[in-house]
């Protein structure tokens, strides 16, 4: 890759597309195109300059219309409808319709359009409910997945395999990566919709200013991301009751947080800036054909596409620290870094999710790359960083 290479950047506004495109000009690439759907992106002062497009992805006249104006060079697909348990049970079609169609737009406009690599990102529930821990890439396909994030996971499979199928039969140089949980900058608060890391960062934070009678922080807390349409304009009773619908109280001077499930399900967590550092590695280092399929090459002439006479599957590349530990724990780590002291109380009658997804990533290790940050100084950082906005 030249420092002046064009690359596409598609969803720039979330947590993975903006620090993917840190670690670019933290590197010294200049030439970056980021696109967004419906908030106009805004990226760290000093950086170089990121020209930044609205684009409804969903749209395939759209993204062919982008592809042939601008002709990235290189394409990172970060691009995707994402949630948490609550949001993938509930919004099930379409996590399930709007992740294939970005993914399938990108894919098929990189190829029309002679991208010279594509990093498609995926997650690490891809993999079985039940399969063997760590999960290596070869278990993939091999059981029933968990049922309450089947969408995103039957769309994020489909984009490995529809990478890896463009690469066999027209010789691209499209890499899947399954990166663990990650949290960081610019993640995704709202308690709805936010993955379990920074909700409880969120919750642990409001309860220390319930504890602390901190309204005014409250009330910036609400006006920066309003919960349930209730903003910091609200009353304290309006507000109260939206904090209690997520199942953070205060009554008589004693203040509780309720979490779901048990706490016993284990979870790896990788933060943004190192999952971005090793997405740019491979873009730099890791081919296909030489890495990944030891010189195996598939059709280059689309007209006379050469077949491989042999199996290839679990060409994509786990993200992650090999590193895990429990919700409880991790509950009561993020509770010591806010300094919330009141009551945690779990509802085991909710659904825990999947017992552990813990990454084997042997394969990147061996391929060059480690994790920088440790998880509490991650979640120190990232908790200032949330406190401070």
């Amino acid at each position: 890759m030249q420092k002046t290479d064009k690359i596409f950047i598609a969803g720039g506004t979330g947590m993975v597309g903006s620090a993917i495109i840190r670690n670019l000009q933290n590197k010294g690439y200049t030439n970056l195109i980021a696109s967004y759907h419906s908030r106009k992106p805004k990226y760290d002062e000093g950086l170089n300059s990121v020209e930044t497009i609205q684009i409804d992805l969903l749209d395939s006249n759209a993204v062919k219309s982008f592809f042939e104006l601008k002709k990235p060079d290189y394409v990172v697909l970060a691009a995707a409808k994402v949630g948490g348990i609550m949001a993938n049970n509930i919004y099930r079609a379409q996590f399930l319709y709007e992740n294939l169609q970005i993914q399938n737009n990108i894919i098929h406009n990189s190829y029309l359009n002679g991208v010279k690599k594509l990093l498609f990102l995926g997650s690490s529930c891809i993999y079985p409910k039940n399969a063997p821990q760590p999960l290596k890439e070869e278990y993939l396909l091999t059981d029933t997945l968990e049922y309450t994030n089947e969408p995103y996971a039957i769309a994020k499979i489909a984009g490995i395999k529809t990478c890896e199928s463009y690469n066999l039969q027209y010789g691209t140089n499209y890499i899947s990566v399954m990166p663990t949980n990650l949290y960081g900058p610019n993640d995704n608060y709202d308690l709805e919709k936010s993955h379990v890391l920074p909700a409880l960062i969120r919750k642990m934070h409001l309860g220390k200013c319930l504890i602390d009678s901190d309204w005014e922080a409250i009330r910036d807390d609400f006006n920066n991301n309003p919960v349930l349409k209730v903003d910091g304009k609200a009353s304290q009773e309006e507000i109260l009751g939206a904090l209690g619908h997520f199942g953070i109280t205060s009554n008589g001077g004693e203040t509780k947080i309720t979490l779901w499930g048990s706490g016993k399900p284990m979870r790896e967590f990788l933060h943004a800036d190192d999952m971005a550092d090793a997405c740019v590695y491979i873009l730099e280092n890791i081919d296909f054909d030489n890495d990944l399929l030891g010189g195996i090459k598939g059709g280059i002439d689309p007209k006379n596409p050469k077949p491989i006479n042999k199996e290839v599957r679990n060409t994509h590349i786990n993200i992650g620290t090999g590193k895990d530990l429990t919700i409880h724990d991790l509950a009561y780590l993020i509770k010591d870094i806010v300094g919330y002291t009141g009551e945690i109380i779990w509802d085991a009658e909710k659904p825990d999710g999947t017992f552990r997804k813990l990454l084997n990533v042997s394969k990147l290790n061996n391929l060059g790359w480690k994790e920088k940050y440790s998880l509490e100084d991650g979640i120190k950082m990232v908790y200032k960083m949330y406190a401070g906005n």
